[in-house]
Formats: C-alpha cells, sequence, structure tokens
C-alpha cells in the first residue's frame, strides 16, 4: 500500500494509471476509520482495479464552533486499517496543500442542501461539495463510494456530478451498525458509557416511525410527531431536526411513498451531534 502526501504526485500517478487502462476508485474520508468506512473499501475493491483512500480533515466544512480542532486523528491506526483492508493507495494530503493561503474558490449546491444539515450547519456542504471536486480533480476517480448514513450529503454530492458534469459514478455503501442499531460514526467516540446508552434512542425513535410506516400511516406529521415524542424523553436529547425527505431530492415530502422517502433525523446528545436515516 502506497501512501501518499503531495498533491502533484497523487494526480500524477492518477493520471498514470489511467493512461494504463486502470479503472480507479476513490473512497473520500476524514479519518477515525470505523467499519462503515472499511465497508466502503470493500465495495470500490469489487468495482475498481486500483482504490485510492483520501484521509483529509477538511476544514471547510466545519462550522466557527464545531469540533475541528478535537476531531479524532489516529492517523496510524487508520494506515493500517486501510493496509488490512487491502487499499492500494491511501492519499493524505496537508492542509496547506489542498487549500494554500489564498484560496478563494467554492462550490455551493442550492437545491438539495437547502434543508436539514444545510439549515443546521449553514456552509456545511459548501466546504463538502468544494473538498469532494477537488479531491475528484487529484485522484482522477471512475467511481467514488460513500456512505448512506451521510444520505443528504450522497444526494449532493451526486447532484454536484450531474450539474458539472464529472465522469465519476457515485455509489453508495449501506448505513453499518452497532450490534445494538447505532450507526456507525467517527463522533461515537466522544460518547461516555452513559451517553453511549442513550445514543441507541435515535436509531430507536426511527424505527418506531418506520413501523408506522409499514403499518399503513403515510400522514408525514403523524409519523415525525413519533419519532419526536421519543426522543423527547430523555433531557439529554436536543432534537435539531426530523423530516421525512425524497430520498434522491432531499427535498421534504407532504405525503410518505413507500420506497422514495426517507426519514432523517440530527440530534444534541449532549455535546455531541449524531445523525441517522431510515428509507420509507
Amino acid at each position: 500500500m502506497q501512501v501518499i502526501q503531495s498533491l502533484q504526485e497523487m494526480q500524477g500517478l492518477a493520471i498514470e494509471m489511467r493512461g494504463k487502462g486502470k479503472l480507479l476508485g476513490l473512497v473520500p474520508t476524514m479519518g477515525a476509520l470505523h467499519e462503515g468506512h472499511l465497508s466502503l473499501i470493500d465495495i470500490c475493491r469489487e468495482k475498481a482495479d486500483v482504490t485510492i483512500v483520501s484521509i483529509f480533515l477538511n476544514p471547510t466544512q466545519f462550522g466557527p464552533n464545531e469540533d475541528l480542532d478535537s476531531y479524532p486523528q489516529p492517523l496510524e491506526e487508520d494506515l493500517e486499517a486501510c493496509k488490512a483492508r487491502g487499499a492500494d493507495i491511501v492519499f493524505a494530503p496537508a492542509r496547506g496543500e489542498v487549500y494554500p493561503k489564498d484560496y478563494s474558490t467554492y462550490i455551493n449546491e442550492e437545491l438539495y442542501s437547502r434543508g436539514m444539515c444545510g439549515t443546521s450547519r449553514p456552509g456545511h456542504f459548501r466546504g463538502v461539495t468544494t473538498v469532494v471536486a477537488i479531491l475528484f480533480n487529484i485522484c482522477r476517480p471512475d467511481v467514488a463510494v460513500f456512505g448512506q448514513k451521510d444520505g443528504q450529503q450522497v444526494a449532493i454530492i451526486r447532484k454536484m456530478v450531474r450539474d458539472l458534469h464529472f465522469p465519476v459514478e457515485i455509489v453508495t455503501g449501506p448505513t453499518v451498525r452497532e450490534p445494538d442499531g447505532l450507526a456507525m460514526s467517527s463522533r461515537n467516540r466522544y460518547l461516555d458509557s452513559v451517553l453511549r446508552r442513550e445514543s441507541i434512542k435515535l436509531y430507536n425513535a426511527l424505527m418506531e416511525g418506520k413501523k408506522l410506516v409499514d403499518k399503513g400511516f403515510l400522514n408525514v406529521n403523524r409519523i415525525t410527531a413519533e419519532v419526536t415524542h421519543y426522543l423527547s424523553q430523555t433531557h439529554l436529547i436536543r432534537i435539531i431536526y426530523i423530516e421525512v425527505v425524497d430520498k434522491e431530492t432531499m427535498l421534504p415530502e407532504q405525503e410518505i411513498r413507500p420506497g422514495k422517502s426517507m426519514l432523517a433525523a440530527a440530534i444534541w446528545l449532549d455535546q455531541t451531534r449524531l445523525i441517522d436515516n431510515l428509507e420509507l
């Protein structure tokens, strides 16, 4: 497994490999890898001849009061995990390589990013789309793999790829969960034993909503009220949003359409922000 830090070296190698007819795959990450990330590497290896994992803690997708400075960065552990999972290349550039001091160019998606995390984290998706576009230009992937846990992010990246004509296939891997159902996330490392026990309530609340849909209840207000009621039973949880949206566009639904709608929620669990979603 190669570890590359230089932007020019990575770009040059990608161009060389493509010239030899290799199909390149990319798994973009911010590090602090868990089984959810590693499952994306598995998918990428099935889709591509060469699997590239980027590890870059992207500052432009963090707000001024968010956890950029405290975000876990266990690079050596991440490299070992990538190697064990069969990644061919890890691209781990320095911040100054990606964003030089006079950097001033950003990409905004202005439709799918209006609600949910786009509202509660202003500027977040501008940072996401910008860094993903940069990584696409450096790593030149034919395929890029993202996780369904970040469902809105995936929809926005698909829209960016379509609108800007990137020649990249976007593949979505299913949400990987702990045995009790908690969606795996790098931020789960912030949870102490008490918060970890409470964290499962996010998944359980979404499941309560899904159960109603499975019984034939298709009224959006009825479903979101059920999820709200479930989450409101503990003082440690503060609801950021609970939404039913079209799973492709992330636009709000007036009525649930089984197979086409998604139930999504974000909460504060004490000082840790958690998100999750279920297709309905």
